[in-house]
């Protein structure tokens, strides 16, 4: 008999925004575009997930986000030193991260792609159009999207 084996982790979801964390998952599970997302609430805790560190020790860096959503301004360590570090890194390097904050800063913006984000989307203040974001972002970054397997 084979082990039972975990589905593989869809989406990190990196935001400390409680009410924006309810509405992403609302809308990706309304959608049905993610079985299984991981929910960090700092940028410390999004380095930990990610590299296995601390509380995730046990966790395998093989089992990767098809997805990373990533908030910019979060506590302890911001999104852009947390992209940084995730495109630096070899294991890391090829997981999309889609910047998902209410900055219209125009340094945020370039400094994100600088570091090599994937994309930047700023969260729509009205609820219906943040939900109808998050749904093209899932079904484009997971439904359509061709990712390689290593």
């Amino acid at each position: 008999m084979t082990p039972k084996t975990e589905r593989p982790l869809e989406i990190l979801l990196v935001e400390d925004n409680p009410y924006d964390e309810e509405l992403t998952m609302h809308s990706l599970r309304k959608h049905h575009l993610a079985n299984r997302i991981e929910v960090v609430r700092d940028g410390q805790e999004a380095l930990d997930f990610i590299f296995c560190r601390n509380r995730y020790a046990q966790r395998d860096i093989r089992d990767t986000p098809r997805l990373i959503l990533l908030d910019l301004k979060l506590p302890k360590v911001d999104g852009l030193e947390v992209l940084q570090h995730l495109k630096s890194d070899e294991r890391t390097r090829t997981i999309p991260v889609v910047m998902l904050t209410s900055s219209r800063e125009e340094r945020d913006l370039v400094e994100s792609y600088r570091l090599g984000v994937n994309s930047y989307i700023v969260k729509p203040v009205d609820f219906e159009k943040f939900s109808e974001s998050v749904r093209q972002i899932g079904y484009y970054w997971l439904l359509l999207n061709q990712q390689p397997s290593f």
